[in-house]
């Protein structure tokens, strides 16, 4: 089994892997995987939180994880991605991939013997929408009806994944912003089969009555050509103190980072009461240990 999209869990997968995080926490959870398991990490875009929560999860469950930079590798040289992931997925138990296109995430995948996950590509980010909703599930104890704002650039692959993930638990999820700027309709399509989705650059009704507030970067990684351009477009819709007072007094400030304090969110707002994003980046650890025993269990 891979996890390619967050379209490949259902919310039954999901509240399994939210158990085994669960269990982890409490300490009543074995490890799962087998001895000395060994996962590949092949990414083509800058990590911080990502890579460093796949290679401590692997090393606190008992195996190892191998970085592969493809400016380093023969990937460099021309090598395709089919041929690579045979080896690798004869080499390791696992393979995490960053990488820019999805269509080169799902070669991967097609060529490995061994599960594959979606690290980040240019279309979704599923392990971080995991993180996300188990986030708010520790908040937000009946996440049916719960209202999540994604304020910003609601067509990021964080919004695609976020969305996508919230409205499985029946989660009302408002993408908010520039008038004209839409997001990207396939997630739209899927996530309102779930539950309400609401495209707005209304930032008043959009805020009434928010539980959540979720921002992300202006700026993705290879935009940076466009980045005055996306700055100034987005500039109204930037998280602050003006915005927080339009939600619920009990909202929570989401933030995936690395944030652009000044940019889509203020530091004031960041470090204020009401964020809870270093929590949400401490458990990209957690869920990323409960998705790999998971996967080890549908192997």
């Amino acid at each position: 089994m891979n996890l390619l999209s967050s379209d490949d869990l259902s919310k039954d997968s999901i509240n399994e892997i939210f158990k085994i995080a669960d269990q982890l926490n409490s300490g009543k959870q074995e490890l799962g995987i087998k001895e000395h398991a060994t996962m590949a990490l092949i990414f083509q875009k800058p990590s911080t939180r990502t890579r460093l929560s796949f290679e401590v999860a692997m090393i606190q469950l008992g195996g190892n994880a191998i970085y592969l930079d493809m400016s380093t590798t023969q990937f460099s040289r021309g090598e395709t991605f089919a041929d690579t992931a045979k080896i690798l997925g004869s080499y390791c138990d696992f393979i995490a991939a960053r990488l820019f296109r999805q269509s080169d995430l799902e070669e991967i995948a097609n060529n490995s013997k061994v599960p594959v996950i979606n690290a980040l590509t240019d279309t979704e980010h599923p392990t971080q929408a995991l993180a996300d909703v188990y986030t708010i599930r520790t908040y937000k104890k009946n996440l049916k009806g719960t209202k999540l704002v994604f304020v910003g650039d609601i067509a990021s692959n964080t919004a695609n994944s976020l969305m996508l993930t919230a409205a499985k638990f029946g989660m009302d999820v408002f993408l908010l912003g520039p008038k004209g700027y839409t997001p990207n309709s396939k997630f739209v399509t899927k996530a309102r089969e779930y539950a309400k989705v609401v495209i707005t650059s209304d930032i008043a009704d959009a805020l009434d009555d928010a539980d959540v507030i979720y921002t992300d970067t202006f700026v993705s990684m290879g935009q940076e050509a466009d980045a005055d351009k996306r700055k100034k477009l987005f500039a109204p819709y930037q998280v602050n103190n003006k915005m927080l007072e339009l939600a619920n007094k009990d909202a929570i400030v989401m933030h995936c980072l690395p944030a652009h304090r000044g940019e889509e969110i203020t530091g004031e707002v960041l470090d204020g009461k009401q964020s809870v994003a270093w929590e949400q980046a401490k458990n990209k650890l957690l869920l990323n240990k409960a998705l790999i025993i998971y996967l080890s269990k549908k192997t």
